[in-house]
């Protein structure tokens, strides 16, 4: 019995010591803050090219330490650093005394970093990795209707002072097409950042201030990082860089709210309105036919956002509509949402 008793504890302090090891995750798992996987501070995920420090084990769950993340002590689920080969499923433990170091390899890393870098720098600056893009899409949200299913949203706090994206048009992206144009020359660890909605660690845009003001305005979810988001995803493959990218997207989204629509929808929130009404309203606005290029988006009734296919050469909202694409539209009708719940 003392024997038992004895291996038990040898078993147990063994355990622990590999449990303070650093491993690398084999999985891109979520990382909660409690045991009980109910919350998650900024949605961090494991990232496989990363090691961890194990701190415990406890019930099929490892507390690991993901530094410069709060709170760092996270708890993600065993089998995120767990190897399946060949039936086996020991941990993924690196051990300092084991691993061979080799000059040449680390040097091949280090250069390997620098340009992924340096990269990312490039198509931030806009230095002609990307040609201009020949056709984009403006996607412009109705605030009140985006926030009756994102309550939770920074953006979505209500005030007792009117504000702007109540009864205006703000921006959501402009996506250069085809639509599977996306993250064009952005580092890997960026990308996965961005799917990860960990849109806070993305780099910052280096915007003028005067960009920042104007954007800040017509783009609310700027509180939650969506304009890196959008920039990382999207705005790479627009062909200039960010601030260029931001200003003319900023200036399409003033075009529409100073326009008949903006004015439209502001007098009808309360109302249903048609597609039909909608597009002809852009004919009057931007020339004949501007209309059919125009689609509307709609979500429980509600108008929740309006598509524009632009084309490019211009800052002028007419002349890129004259030259998008002409476009279908499933939503025919819908409710202009009214801020609040």
């Amino acid at each position: 019995h003392y024997m038992n008793k004895l291996f038990l504890t040898l078993i147990f302090f063994t355990v622990s010591l590999i449990a303070r090891e650093e491993a690398f995750a084999t999985k891109e798992c979520p990382a909660f803050n409690n045991m009980k996987h109910s919350k998650n501070t900024h949605a961090v995920h494991l990232d496989t090219k990363q090691k961890y420090t194990i701190l415990k084990h406890h019930k099929g769950q490892v507390l690991v330490l993901i530094k410069g993340e709060q709170p760092a002590q996270r708890w993600v689920d065993e089998k995120c650093f767990v190897k399946s080969q060949n039936g086996s499923n020991p941990m993924n433990v690196q051990k300092a005394e084991t691993q061979v170091i080799s000059i040449e390899d680390e040097l091949r890393k280090a250069s390997k970093k620098y340009k992924n870098k340096k990269k990312f720098v490039d198509s931030r600056s806009g230095s002609g990795m990307t040609a201009i893009s020949k056709q984009n899409l403006l996607t412009l949200t109705w605030h009140n209707a985006f926030c009756e299913t994102h309550r939770h949203k920074k953006e979505c706090k209500r005030s007792f002072f009117p504000k702007y994206e109540e009864s205006h048009f703000v921006l959501h992206g402009l996506w250069p097409q085809p639509k599977n144009k996306m993250y064009c020359n952005v580092d890997k660890k960026h990308v996965a950042m961005d799917k990860h909605h960990q849109w806070n660690r993305l780099p910052d845009l280096g915007l003028s201030d005067e960009t920042k003001k104007r954007l800040a305005k017509v783009m609310p979810g700027y509180i939650s990082n969506l304009h890196k988001h959008e920039w990382i995803k999207h705005g790479t493959c627009y062909g200039k860089d960010a601030d260029s990218y931001y200003s003319d997207s900023v200036s399409l989204v003033e075009q529409v709210n100073d326009s008949k629509i903006g004015k439209f929808f502001k007098q009808n929130i309360g109302k249903v309105v048609t597609l039909r009404e909608v597009r002809a309203l852009f004919d009057r606005s931007f020339g004949v036919d501007s209309g059919k290029r125009v689609g509307m988006r709609c979500k429980g009734g509600l108008i929740t956002e309006l598509w524009l296919h632009l084309g490019s050469g211009s800052d002028d909202l007419a002349t890129l509509l004259r030259n998008g694409k002409e476009t279908r539209s499933r939503c025919q009708k819908g409710l202009i949402d009214k801020a609040g719940f």
